[in-house]
């Protein structure tokens, strides 16, 4: 469809989706009422920024189903977040969300390059976090077959992909790099198996690790974004043919860009916090939801009805203070990765001397790198940092091996500072 076509359907379904959620949803009525705004005042898109976001907090204030939108005899399933930093956000899913979501996984799956009759291998983890069975549902939905091998035993998994013969692998960037490092220890050049395509979410990463990885493992790599609060994986998809960014799937979430001090919307092309509105959920609707995602909405290309957006690979909860300086997990890698001494396997420690932060960064050497080249690529990696980001770092180069693994979601940084 066209653009206009496009807005047109938006804007039935978002007046729509703000009537549902006022008339079900106790939160929704008392925040609306506190902005002076009912759904019948939203009649342009423009007119969704009168109304107030939804945050995690409204999830976890309301939990565990206080933001459901249907009686709990429509619901068909439930997801969870971890609860790591408090208490889990909750997601429910009417039959017709599940089928929605196999279908945006699907469309996905297609524009990564995906085809009916391919056997795509799911890594991402199976249970409350939705990133497995969203993945498997659509791959089936698609007309592929699944092998549902999830998180874990790596040394299996390599085995698996050797013996099955999967075409696309679905995993986090991090992972993958676990199992890149297993197919070499095992001695198989990870070049020389089935793997065509890999789709990686659940994580932000750089443009550094992709050819990081398309280079080790003779693949496409591409990126695929969600949250289980909008729905799982299948928001938005990077396509095989341009790998520019990630087509959101406009007919069924809305996004917006604002600015995460003044709350205003920002224009495309505008860097800003990512915020989304589902168009179709019945279950758990959520209107302007922030993500503390850092991106930007940009034109379409592979899909030109539907707007891109930029590869995402900070969050504004991920920003570190050092020193009044901000920094985030991904400037490190990109220097680390830039390194070839070294793997791409990394830590950062934060700890407080007096007054003053102090920052060291633990990098895993590669198989073979000798001592007088393990301290050239710690003085690089110093020096990166410095003029990179501006602020100087204790660099410490480790033997293969010795950092945290990861399958799931990588832990990067350990804050040990007080307060």
């Amino acid at each position: 469809m066209s653009r206009d076509e496009l807005r047109d359907l938006q804007l039935t379904r978002l007046r729509a989706i703000l009537r549902h959620a006022y008339d079900h949803v106790e939160q929704y009525r008392k925040k609306f009422r506190e902005a002076g705004v009912v759904p019948e005042d939203c009649r342009t898109l423009e007119d969704l920024a009168r109304f107030p976001f939804t945050t995690k907090a409204d999830l976890r204030d309301t939990y565990p189903f206080g933001m459901f939108a249907v009686d709990q005899s429509e619901v068909r399933r439930i997801h969870a977040s971890s609860g790591t930093t408090g208490r889990p956000t909750v997601v429910g899913y009417t039959e017709n969300d599940l089928s929605i979501w196999a279908d945006v996984v699907a469309r996905s799956l297609r524009a990564a390059g995906g085809r009916p009759g391919h056997k795509v291998h799911v890594s991402y983890g199976y249970g409350l976090f939705t990133g497995g069975l969203g993945a498997h549902y659509g791959a089936e939905r698609l007309g592929c077959t699944v092998i549902p091998a999830s998180g874990g035993m790596t040394a299996r998994q390599v085995q698996i992909i050797q013996d099955f013969k999967p075409e696309i692998i679905m995993i986090t960037p991090s992972y993958m790099l676990t199992l890149l490092d297993e197919f070499e220890r095992q001695g198989v050049d990870p070049r020389t198996t089935s793997l065509q395509v890999g789709v990686f979410g659940a994580e932000p990463w750089t443009e550094e690790m992709r050819r990081e990885i398309e280079n080790r493992m003779d693949i496409h790599a591409v990126d695929i974004y969600g949250l289980s609060e909008v729905i799982g994986p299948g928001v938005a998809q990077e396509c095989v043919e341009t790998k520019d960014g990630l087509h959101v799937w406009e007919d069924h979430f809305y996004p917006e860009v604002v600015d995460p001090l003044t709350d205003e919307v920002m224009a495309d092309g505008e860097e800003g916090e990512l915020t989304f509105t589902t168009l179709t959920k019945e279950a758990l609707p959520v209107i302007r939801y922030r993500t503390r995602d850092l991106t930007r909405l940009l034109p379409g290309t592979a899909r030109p009805a539907f707007r891109r957006i930029q590869k995402i690979t900070g969050r504004c909860d991920d920003m570190l203070i050092v020193r009044g300086v901000n920094v985030f997990p991904s400037q490190i890698e990109e220097i680390v990765l830039r390194v070839p001494a070294v793997a791409p396997h990394f830590q950062v420690e934060l700890t407080r001397s007096g007054r003053m932060d102090r920052m060291t960064v633990r990098v895993e050497a590669r198989p073979g790198a000798d001592g007088a080249q393990r301290e050239a690529a710690a003085a690089l990696i110093a020096r990166g940092i410095k003029d990179g980001v501006g602020i100087t770092a204790e660099v410490a180069v480790v033997d293969p091996e010795t950092l945290e693994r990861s399958v799931g979601k990588i832990r990067r940084v350990r804050d040990l500072r007080e307060g």
